[in-house]
Protein backbone atom coordinates (compact mmCIF):
# COMPACT_ATOMS: atom_id res chain seq x y z
CA UNK A 1 0.00 0.00 0.00
CA UNK A 2 1.42 3.42 -0.81
CA UNK A 3 0.36 6.85 0.37
CA UNK A 4 -1.46 9.02 -1.40
CA UNK A 5 -0.38 12.20 -2.74
CA UNK A 6 -2.34 15.00 -1.49
CA UNK A 7 -3.60 15.61 -5.34
CA UNK A 8 -5.02 12.13 -5.75
CA UNK A 9 -6.56 12.74 -2.06
CA UNK A 10 -8.36 15.48 -3.04
CA UNK A 11 -9.68 13.70 -6.54
CA UNK A 12 -10.71 11.09 -4.20
CA UNK A 13 -12.50 13.76 -1.26
CA UNK A 14 -14.23 14.65 -4.75
CA UNK A 15 -15.61 11.85 -6.02
CA UNK A 16 -16.85 10.80 -2.38
CA UNK A 17 -19.15 13.74 -2.95
CA UNK A 18 -20.45 12.39 -5.90
CA UNK A 19 -22.06 9.51 -3.94
CA UNK A 20 -22.89 11.48 -0.73
CA UNK A 21 -25.26 13.39 -3.30
CA UNK A 22 -23.96 16.61 -3.94
CA UNK A 23 -25.14 18.36 -7.03
CA UNK A 24 -22.85 17.99 -10.30
CA UNK A 25 -22.91 21.54 -10.28
CA UNK A 26 -21.07 21.66 -6.70
CA UNK A 27 -18.71 19.03 -7.74
CA UNK A 28 -18.01 21.15 -11.12
CA UNK A 29 -16.87 23.47 -8.98
CA UNK A 30 -14.78 20.96 -6.69
CA UNK A 31 -13.02 19.67 -9.67
CA UNK A 32 -12.47 23.32 -11.21
CA UNK A 33 -10.60 24.30 -7.73
CA UNK A 34 -8.56 21.04 -7.90
CA UNK A 35 -7.19 21.87 -11.46
CA UNK A 36 -7.69 25.81 -11.92
CA UNK A 37 -6.90 25.83 -15.66
CA UNK A 38 -9.58 23.15 -16.77
CA UNK A 39 -12.39 25.00 -18.80
CA UNK A 40 -16.22 24.11 -19.30
CA UNK A 41 -15.39 21.55 -22.18
CA UNK A 42 -12.98 19.83 -20.13
CA UNK A 43 -15.02 19.72 -16.93
CA UNK A 44 -17.79 18.19 -18.91
CA UNK A 45 -15.37 15.46 -20.50
CA UNK A 46 -13.90 14.41 -16.65
CA UNK A 47 -17.60 14.04 -15.33
CA UNK A 48 -18.66 11.76 -18.28
CA UNK A 49 -15.34 9.54 -17.54
CA UNK A 50 -16.52 9.10 -13.99
CA UNK A 51 -19.57 8.22 -15.49
CA UNK A 52 -21.87 11.32 -13.90
CA UNK A 53 -25.29 11.50 -14.75
CA UNK A 54 -27.43 13.27 -15.21
CA UNK A 55 -24.05 14.88 -17.46
CA UNK A 56 -24.59 19.12 -17.79
CA UNK A 57 -23.78 21.17 -20.89
CA UNK A 58 -20.94 22.84 -20.90
CA UNK A 59 -22.87 26.24 -20.68
CA UNK A 60 -24.20 25.19 -17.81
CA UNK A 61 -21.07 23.84 -16.10
CA UNK A 62 -19.88 27.76 -17.09
CA UNK A 63 -23.01 29.38 -15.72
CA UNK A 64 -22.25 27.12 -12.64
CA UNK A 65 -18.62 28.38 -11.94
CA UNK A 66 -19.83 32.00 -12.62
CA UNK A 67 -22.62 31.53 -9.81
CA UNK A 68 -19.62 30.18 -7.48
CA UNK A 69 -17.61 32.92 -8.09
CA UNK A 70 -14.40 30.30 -9.36
CA UNK A 71 -14.20 32.21 -12.59
CA UNK A 72 -15.04 36.25 -13.62
CA UNK A 73 -17.46 36.16 -17.15
CA UNK A 74 -16.07 37.03 -19.76
CA UNK A 75 -16.68 38.05 -23.38
CA UNK A 76 -16.32 35.30 -25.97
CA UNK A 77 -13.10 36.35 -28.36
CA UNK A 78 -13.88 35.52 -31.53
CA UNK A 79 -11.67 34.33 -34.11
CA UNK A 80 -10.50 36.67 -36.56
CA UNK A 81 -11.33 35.57 -39.96
CA UNK A 82 -8.10 36.88 -41.38
CA UNK A 83 -6.87 34.15 -39.36
CA UNK A 84 -6.28 30.81 -41.70
CA UNK A 85 -5.93 27.05 -39.55
CA UNK A 86 -4.19 24.25 -41.25
CA UNK A 87 -3.15 21.07 -40.27
CA UNK A 88 -0.60 18.88 -41.85
CA UNK A 89 -2.60 15.15 -43.51
CA UNK A 90 -0.80 12.83 -41.77
CA UNK A 91 2.18 12.46 -39.43
CA UNK A 92 5.58 12.69 -39.77
CA UNK A 93 4.82 15.47 -42.62
CA UNK A 94 6.02 18.22 -40.60
CA UNK A 95 7.67 18.76 -37.17
CA UNK A 96 6.72 22.80 -35.71
CA UNK A 97 10.63 23.45 -33.32
CA UNK A 98 11.63 26.10 -30.88
CA UNK A 99 13.37 27.16 -27.47
CA UNK A 100 11.05 28.15 -24.52
CA UNK A 101 12.89 29.63 -21.49
CA UNK A 102 11.44 30.44 -17.76
CA UNK A 103 12.17 26.74 -15.77
CA UNK A 104 13.42 27.72 -12.38
CA UNK A 105 16.33 25.98 -11.16
CA UNK A 106 18.40 25.83 -7.13
CA UNK A 107 20.41 28.95 -6.93
CA UNK A 108 18.16 31.13 -8.76
CA UNK A 109 19.48 29.99 -12.06
CA UNK A 110 17.21 29.20 -15.51
CA UNK A 111 17.03 26.47 -18.10
CA UNK A 112 15.36 26.60 -21.37
CA UNK A 113 14.05 23.65 -23.52
CA UNK A 114 14.14 22.64 -26.93
CA UNK A 115 10.19 21.99 -27.92
CA UNK A 116 8.93 20.12 -30.67
CA UNK A 117 5.44 18.96 -32.16
CA UNK A 118 4.00 16.89 -34.69
CA UNK A 119 1.78 19.24 -36.82
CA UNK A 120 -0.79 16.51 -37.55
CA UNK A 121 -1.28 14.90 -34.59
CA UNK A 122 0.31 17.13 -31.84
CA UNK A 123 2.45 14.70 -30.35
CA UNK A 124 5.47 16.36 -28.57
CA UNK A 125 8.96 14.71 -29.95
CA UNK A 126 11.21 17.07 -28.07
CA UNK A 127 11.33 19.11 -24.53
CA UNK A 128 14.91 18.79 -23.98
CA UNK A 129 16.08 21.07 -21.36
CA UNK A 130 19.33 22.28 -21.56
CA UNK A 131 21.46 25.26 -19.23
CA UNK A 132 21.98 27.84 -21.80
CA UNK A 133 20.41 28.28 -25.57
CA UNK A 134 23.61 26.78 -27.82
CA UNK A 135 24.09 25.48 -31.23
CA UNK A 136 25.41 21.99 -30.01
CA UNK A 137 23.09 21.38 -26.84
CA UNK A 138 19.94 22.13 -29.19
CA UNK A 139 21.36 20.08 -32.27
CA UNK A 140 21.67 17.11 -29.94
CA UNK A 141 18.20 17.65 -28.63
CA UNK A 142 17.16 17.38 -32.19
CA UNK A 143 18.99 14.62 -33.25
CA UNK A 144 17.64 12.69 -30.23
CA UNK A 145 14.39 13.22 -31.52
CA UNK A 146 15.30 11.89 -35.11
CA UNK A 147 16.35 8.69 -33.11
CA UNK A 148 13.29 8.35 -31.26
CA UNK A 149 10.76 8.72 -33.65
CA UNK A 150 12.43 8.70 -37.52
CA UNK A 151 12.92 11.89 -40.06
CA UNK A 152 9.80 13.87 -40.95
CA UNK A 153 9.54 15.55 -44.20
CA UNK A 154 9.90 19.21 -43.07
CA UNK A 155 10.95 21.06 -39.67
CA UNK A 156 9.39 25.03 -39.55
CA UNK A 157 11.80 26.81 -37.02
CA UNK A 158 11.97 30.73 -36.36
CA UNK A 159 15.33 32.32 -37.59
CA UNK A 160 16.81 32.18 -34.54
CA UNK A 161 20.70 31.82 -34.79
CA UNK A 162 20.86 27.79 -33.06
CA UNK A 163 18.25 26.82 -35.88
CA UNK A 164 19.93 28.58 -39.57
CA UNK A 165 22.68 30.91 -41.31
CA UNK A 166 20.47 32.62 -43.86
CA UNK A 167 20.12 35.45 -43.08
CA UNK A 168 23.77 35.75 -41.39
CA UNK A 169 26.23 38.18 -43.41
CA UNK A 170 27.88 36.25 -45.43
CA UNK A 171 24.82 33.35 -45.31
CA UNK A 172 26.71 30.24 -43.65
CA UNK A 173 25.07 26.23 -42.78
CA UNK A 174 24.74 25.95 -39.33
CA UNK A 175 24.87 22.73 -37.28
CA UNK A 176 20.66 22.04 -37.44
CA UNK A 177 20.71 23.16 -40.85
CA UNK A 178 23.46 20.38 -41.76
CA UNK A 179 21.78 17.92 -40.12
CA UNK A 180 18.15 18.98 -41.81
CA UNK A 181 19.98 18.34 -45.23
CA UNK A 182 22.12 15.28 -44.59
CA UNK A 183 18.71 13.48 -43.74
CA UNK A 184 16.98 15.12 -46.47
CA UNK A 185 14.19 17.07 -44.21
CA UNK A 186 13.61 20.61 -45.63
CA UNK A 187 14.16 23.10 -43.47
CA UNK A 188 11.06 25.83 -42.99
CA UNK A 189 11.62 29.08 -41.80
CA UNK A 190 8.77 31.57 -40.86
CA UNK A 191 8.79 35.36 -41.58
CA UNK A 192 10.04 38.19 -39.27
CA UNK A 193 7.30 39.08 -36.61
CA UNK A 194 4.80 36.39 -37.61
CA UNK A 195 4.23 33.76 -34.52
CA UNK A 196 0.80 32.65 -35.78
CA UNK A 197 3.04 30.70 -38.53
CA UNK A 198 4.30 28.11 -35.29
CA UNK A 199 0.82 28.30 -33.96
CA UNK A 200 1.05 25.25 -32.84
CA UNK A 201 4.52 24.96 -30.89
CA UNK A 202 3.60 28.63 -28.87
CA UNK A 203 -0.09 27.04 -27.97
CA UNK A 204 2.48 23.94 -26.60
CA UNK A 205 4.12 26.59 -24.97
CA UNK A 206 1.34 27.96 -23.07
CA UNK A 207 -0.52 24.54 -21.93
CA UNK A 208 3.34 23.84 -20.67
CA UNK A 209 3.89 26.84 -18.82
CA UNK A 210 0.56 26.06 -16.85
CA UNK A 211 0.07 22.68 -16.59
CA UNK A 212 3.84 21.48 -15.54
CA UNK A 213 3.92 24.96 -14.09
CA UNK A 214 7.31 26.41 -15.00
CA UNK A 215 7.02 28.72 -11.19
CA UNK A 216 8.46 25.40 -9.35
CA UNK A 217 12.05 25.14 -8.27
CA UNK A 218 14.01 22.38 -9.22
CA UNK A 219 16.89 21.02 -7.43
CA UNK A 220 18.70 20.36 -10.39
CA UNK A 221 18.44 20.25 -14.08
CA UNK A 222 18.55 16.45 -13.76
CA UNK A 223 15.36 16.51 -11.48
CA UNK A 224 13.95 19.04 -13.85
CA UNK A 225 14.52 16.61 -17.08
CA UNK A 226 12.52 13.86 -15.10
CA UNK A 227 9.82 15.87 -14.26
CA UNK A 228 9.29 17.19 -17.58
CA UNK A 229 9.52 13.98 -18.96
CA UNK A 230 6.89 12.60 -17.26
CA UNK A 231 4.81 15.45 -17.96
CA UNK A 232 5.33 14.73 -22.06
CA UNK A 233 4.38 11.40 -21.38
CA UNK A 234 0.99 12.04 -19.77
CA UNK A 235 0.60 14.95 -22.59
CA UNK A 236 1.24 12.25 -25.26
CA UNK A 237 -0.91 9.49 -24.45
CA UNK A 238 -3.60 10.72 -21.39
CA UNK A 239 -4.27 14.34 -21.90
CA UNK A 240 -7.43 14.59 -24.42
CA UNK A 241 -7.06 17.74 -26.78
CA UNK A 242 -10.05 19.67 -27.98
CA UNK A 243 -8.28 20.44 -31.59
CA UNK A 244 -8.47 16.21 -31.48
CA UNK A 245 -12.08 15.78 -30.93
CA UNK A 246 -10.38 14.91 -27.28
CA UNK A 247 -8.52 12.16 -28.65
CA UNK A 248 -4.50 11.80 -27.70
CA UNK A 249 -1.61 12.85 -29.15
CA UNK A 250 -0.54 9.48 -29.53
CA UNK A 251 -3.20 7.91 -30.66
CA UNK A 252 -2.92 10.06 -34.02
CA UNK A 253 0.43 9.97 -34.12
CA UNK A 254 0.84 6.14 -34.68
CA UNK A 255 -2.44 5.47 -36.44
CA UNK A 256 -0.63 5.54 -39.93
CA UNK A 257 1.08 3.19 -39.21
CA UNK A 258 3.88 4.40 -41.74
CA UNK A 259 7.54 3.21 -41.59
CA UNK A 260 9.41 6.23 -40.99
CA UNK A 261 12.81 7.14 -41.91
CA UNK A 262 15.61 6.29 -39.62
CA UNK A 263 18.36 8.76 -38.97
CA UNK A 264 21.53 8.78 -41.05
CA UNK A 265 24.48 7.80 -39.52
CA UNK A 266 27.30 10.53 -39.60
CA UNK A 267 30.15 9.24 -41.32
CA UNK A 268 33.08 8.06 -39.98
CA UNK A 269 36.35 9.97 -41.41
CA UNK A 270 39.26 10.39 -39.17
CA UNK A 271 41.70 8.13 -40.60
CA UNK A 272 44.82 9.32 -42.14
CA UNK A 273 43.96 10.29 -45.39
CA UNK A 274 41.06 12.31 -44.28
CA UNK A 275 41.51 16.55 -43.81
CA UNK A 276 39.43 18.46 -42.62
CA UNK A 277 38.56 22.35 -44.04
CA UNK A 278 35.73 25.06 -43.22
CA UNK A 279 34.33 26.41 -46.80
CA UNK A 280 34.95 30.33 -47.17
CA UNK A 281 32.68 32.83 -47.53
CA UNK A 282 33.77 32.49 -51.79
CA UNK A 283 32.65 28.82 -51.74
CA UNK A 284 36.54 27.65 -51.72
CA UNK A 285 38.62 24.99 -49.86
CA UNK A 286 42.56 25.25 -49.23
CA UNK A 287 43.95 21.73 -49.34
CA UNK A 288 48.01 22.00 -49.42
CA UNK A 289 48.10 25.53 -51.60
CA UNK A 290 45.76 23.82 -53.86
CA UNK A 291 42.44 26.45 -54.01
CA UNK A 292 38.95 24.40 -54.93
CA UNK A 293 35.86 26.16 -55.28
CA UNK A 294 32.72 23.78 -54.46
CA UNK A 295 29.60 26.67 -54.31
CA UNK A 296 29.35 29.92 -52.38
CA UNK A 297 25.96 28.47 -50.81
CA UNK A 298 28.62 25.81 -48.41
CA UNK A 299 30.10 28.66 -47.10
CA UNK A 300 30.83 28.51 -43.94
CA UNK A 301 30.34 24.29 -43.95
CA UNK A 302 32.99 22.08 -42.61
CA UNK A 303 34.30 20.29 -45.44
CA UNK A 304 36.12 16.56 -44.87
CA UNK A 305 38.74 16.10 -47.99
CA UNK A 306 39.90 12.26 -48.70
CA UNK A 307 43.65 13.05 -50.54
CA UNK A 308 45.01 10.32 -52.16
CA UNK A 309 48.26 10.65 -54.29
CA UNK A 310 46.42 11.67 -57.07
CA UNK A 311 42.90 12.95 -56.75
CA UNK A 312 40.85 15.37 -53.86
CA UNK A 313 37.65 14.49 -52.82
CA UNK A 314 35.40 16.77 -50.97
CA UNK A 315 32.48 16.13 -48.98
CA UNK A 316 30.16 18.24 -47.05
CA UNK A 317 27.89 15.39 -44.90
CA UNK A 318 26.72 12.89 -46.95
CA UNK A 319 26.92 14.56 -50.40
CA UNK A 320 30.36 14.11 -52.51
CA UNK A 321 30.60 17.47 -54.16
CA UNK A 322 33.65 17.35 -56.38
CA UNK A 323 36.78 15.52 -57.64
CA UNK A 324 39.51 16.99 -58.43
CA UNK A 325 43.27 15.65 -59.25
CA UNK A 326 45.71 17.00 -57.11
CA UNK A 327 48.75 19.19 -58.00
CA UNK A 328 50.89 18.85 -55.16
CA UNK A 329 52.87 16.10 -53.38
CA UNK A 330 53.67 15.10 -50.04
CA UNK A 331 51.90 15.03 -46.86
CA UNK A 332 49.47 17.14 -45.64
CA UNK A 333 50.52 18.58 -42.56
CA UNK A 334 47.34 20.46 -41.41
CA UNK A 335 44.96 17.87 -40.88
CA UNK A 336 42.09 20.32 -39.20
CA UNK A 337 40.77 23.75 -39.78
CA UNK A 338 40.12 25.87 -37.33
CA UNK A 339 36.90 24.99 -35.60
CA UNK A 340 36.51 21.64 -37.81
CA UNK A 341 38.22 18.98 -35.62
CA UNK A 342 36.40 15.68 -34.82
CA UNK A 343 34.58 16.16 -31.48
Amino acid sequence: MRELSVTEQRYQAILAVISDGRTVAEVASELRRWKAYWGPHRLVLELARRKVAPLPSESAVYRCLVRARVIDPVRRHRRLEHWKRWERGQPMELWQMDVVGGFLLAGGTTAKALTGVDDHSRFCVSARLMPRERTQLVCDGFSAALRSYGVPEQVLTDNGKVFTGRYAQPPVEVLFDRICRENGVEHLLTRPRTPTTTGKIERFHRTLRVEFDTRQVFRSLQVAQEALDEWVAYYNTARPHQSLADATPASRFQATGEVTRALRPSPERTGDHWVTRRVASNGVVTVGYQQISVGKHYGGSPCNVLVSADLLQFWVGNELLKTVARTTRGEIRKKNASGTAPR
